[in-house]
């Protein structure tokens, strides 16, 4: 029976995916590099260092991995702060009240820095529903490095098989899997052309999964 839900943060709970888009290709204006739609879509899910850690490798770049992953994060602070667009994906709060309410323990488990975290939680009030917050940066290995979702299930106290995980990219969703965590793929209409196929339940709709349905999912 499910236990607890491990949740992806953006293109799930939040969506700062087109602020963080908008922040990296100010930093690719930047350094003057010129990067494909295909190249930065096949970035998603995973954190900034492993990104620019590539970007430097595939553009040659004088920049180190860790100055480029300075350079993003100032320009997607300033977005933060000051983009009015930034909102929760629609009725992923009343999914989270819904688990909270009946019981399920709540962990979030994002390739976002822990700074983003505290501010998107901070912002649309999410501490309440939550026990933990990790974060893919403060971590070795990124998704689809199942380590984030093993330490998350291991944060939520119960065992893997009692566990799930809500993502919506192809790395996120590997991660799971390769974890060997039961996971939904949310197709997320702002995170384009992500691979579903290996989740064990696709949906496109959080009603798809409030607790009654859920609760014997794993």
């Amino acid at each position: 029976m499910l236990k607890a839900v491990l949740f992806d943060m953006d293109g799930v709970i939040v969506d700062t995916e087109p602020l963080h888009c908008k922040a990296y290709f100010k930093m690719f204006e930047a350094v003057h590099i010129q990067v494909s739609d295909e190249l930065y879509e096949s970035f998603t899910g995973q954190a900034t260092l492993p990104i620019c850690t590539q970007l430097c490798e595939i553009f040659n770049l004088s920049e180190t991995p860790e100055n480029l992953v300075q350079l993003k994060r100032r320009f997607f602070k300033d977005l933060f702060f000051n983009d009015p667009s930034l909102t929760l994906i629609e009725g992923v709060l009343d999914l989270i009240k819904d688990y909270h309410q009946n019981g399920l323990t709540l962990v979030l488990a994002s390739s976002a820095s822990m700074t983003t975290i505290n501010n998107v939680f901070t912002r649309f009030n999410l501490d309440q529903y939550f026990i933990a917050k990790l974060s893919g940066a403060d971590l070795k290995a990124s998704k689809p490095h199942p380590e984030i979702f093993i330490n998350a299930a291991k944060a939520s106290g119960f065992s893997k098989q009692e566990c799930m995980v809500i993502e919506d990219s192809t790395n996120g969703i590997k991660a799971a899997k390769n974890a060997e965590i039961y996971c939904i793929g949310f197709k997320s209409p702002h995170s384009k052309n992500q691979d579903y196929s290996k989740a064990d339940k696709v949906i496109s709709s959080f009603e798809e999964i409030y607790f009654e349905k859920a609760k014997n999912i794993v």
